[in-house]
């Protein structure tokens, strides 16, 4: 569990936390506050792979604009894998996360990975959301926004402050100039709403649901627009929907900080592995001298300060990366060796952001869902409290989201109240030490959504722990998507703990490099893990 966890609600077996909604929280409009048009069925077409022959394609028109659903259309991208059971529980609705996630492939991994009496049962659907994917009209503000080497992170002079801040705002500038008609309806609430024209599309009653990181707070949203519209919802690693989305991104930089100390003590405790020594700090101290060498000289010419940071972050969501990232940062550190490092920029933090599409919708979403600071003058002084107590990624994690401070679209959304007592029951999954989505969050949806029922991955540390290896989370889990059991009333804030996965073991870099997504079928325990993580993606 992160200090700020533990600070705010105790160990897991002991109850409080008080909660509450956003200040400046608006309260749901019904569902019948928005007009509707009709919508045309879903028209499935075979796109099945070898991993999932069954696999189907599909696509849905729904209105820019719900308040205007006779004018303009867009177009979302679905996939489908059938339910083959003779007892059928409409579809479900898979999410991995983002916002800027691509869900189209989640859906075959969620059948390989379910029991199969339990995925049988349910049309399994994945979607890219508006702007994302294979969806149109799909985002890209600057294709080459990440491309490096990017100025530093940390700003220790004038000039690279300034350097940062003209990036952030000429990307500003680029969507706004690219997509003035676009981005005010780029906001959760609006995804949400699709998600109730693609449920029409299907021909279905009810959906359930299933999202990771970000889709957890699109999983709320959509129940809180539409309680009467959900059969069934998992959310795994918890968005708190309290502090959409500044101060969520603070509270992030805290418990980055946590696992990157918990990755170095593992390192230190492998001495003889990697060679960094055994004390946990004087292997941080080497990690930031290699931060710090790397801003003089990257490595290969594109590794840089701020790219280390985007390599290293990964370890912050799934220590199935330790080991390989331990090779790169030893071979550095102890032989001078740059060709490790390189290689694992360009498979974990290259490829996330490959194309500027996930990374301009995340930008369009978060600015457009909440207010943000306008004063720079603010951001700059909360970054460096924050840095203060926990520098490894404070200001990379401020340059992600400076866009907001300078974002085009003239109108002002609030975040939407969560809370409901008007669902069935919900299900939650949260790790106590998730470094993207802290553990507060979960406790925070946990006591908003009245009838839910919160599972605990006790001392764990990844963000999306169901289906990734296990067993414990997903015995509840397959339990509630088969008949809607919950477990209820363990102690405290959780209704169920589960033992965290073991932690991995050095390996040799080539053994541990990633699995390809198109691998799931015969994916187990630490590759699936892996699979899960590559569709998850980082940033959510």
């Amino acid at each position: 569990m992160s200090r700020r966890a533990a600070a705010l609600c105790g160990a897991v077996v002991v109850a409080g936390c008080v909660t509450a909604a956003p200040a400046d929280a608006t309260s749901p409009p019904t569902a019948a506050a928005a007009p509707v048009a009709p919508v045309s069925p879903v028209t499935w077409k075979k796109c099945g792979t070898q991993e999932h022959p069954t696999l189907q394609c599909g696509t849905v028109r729904v209105p820019l604009d719900h308040t205007r659903p006779s004018g303009k259309q867009i177009t979302l991208a679905l996939t489908r894998v059938p339910h083959t059971a003779r007892t059928f529980q409409g579809p479900l609705l898979v999410n991995p996360g983002g916002p800027g996630g691509s869900g189209r492939m989640l859906a075959g991994f969620v059948v390989s990975s379910l029991p199969e009496s339990v995925a049988a049962q349910y049309d399994v659907i994945g979607f890219d959301p508006r702007g994302v994917g294979k969806s149109e009209p799909a985002l890209d503000c600057v294709p080459d926004h990440f491309a490096p080497v990017r100025p530093a992170s940390v700003p220790a002079t004038a000039a690279v402050e300034q350097a940062n801040l003209a990036r952030a705002r000429s990307f500003a500038t680029a969507c706004g100039r690219k997509y003035a008609d676009l981005l005010p309806h780029l906001t959760t609430v609006d995804t949400a709403r699709d998600l109730d024209v693609v449920r029409r599309a299907l021909g279905a009653p009810r959906i359930s649901y299933f999202g990771y990181s970000y889709g957890t707070y699109l999983g709320a949203v959509y129940a809180t627009l539409f309680p009467d519209r959900v059969h069934r919802m998992v959310l795994d690693s918890v968005v708190d929907p309290t502090g959409v989305w500044y101060r969520d991104n603070l509270r992030q930089d805290y418990s980055f900080d946590d696992r990157h100390r918990a990755f170095m003590a593992w390192i230190a405790k492998h001495d003889g592995a990697y060679r960094l020594g055994t004390d946990p700090a004087r292997v941080e101290a080497k990690w930031f001298a290699m931060r710090a060498a790397l801003a003089r000289k990257p490595a290969g010419g594109k590794v840089g300060a701020a790219e280390l940071e985007d390599t290293f972050i990964p370890a912050g969501y799934y220590d199935g990366y330790w080991p390989r990232l331990a090779e790169a940062f030893a071979a550095y550190a102890n032989d001078g060796q740059t060709a490790p490092l390189v290689e694992a920029f360009d498979d974990l933090a290259a490829a996330d952001s490959s194309t500027g599409n996930g990374y301009s919708v995340y930008t369009s979403v978060q600015c457009g869902d909440a207010a943000w600071p306008r004063d720079w003058r603010r951001w700059r002084r909360d970054t460096w409290a924050v840095y203060r107590k926990a520098p490894f990624m404070a200001w990379n994690n401020t340059w992600y989201n400076a866009p907001c401070a300078f974002w085009p679209s003239s109108l002002k959304h609030r975040p939407l109240n969560v809370a409901n007592a008007s669902l069935p029951p919900v299900l939650l999954f949260q790790a106590t030490g998730d470094a993207a989505t802290p553990y507060e969050g979960a406790v925070i949806l946990h006591r908003l959504l009245a009838h839910s029922s919160l599972v605990v991955e006790q001392g764990g540390g990844n963000h999306g722990v169901t289906l990734s290896g296990n067993s414990c989370l997903d015995k509840h889990l397959s339990a509630y998507l088969a008949d809607g059991t919950v477990p209820r009333g363990h102690a405290g804030a959780a209704d169920a703990v589960c033992e965290r996965t073991p932690e991995p073991k050095p390996e040799k870099a080539d053994d541990n490099k990633s699995t390809s997504t198109s691998d799931t079928s015969e994916a187990t325990g630490a590759s699936r893990g892996s699979l899960l993580h590559r569709l998850v993606g980082f940033r959510g």
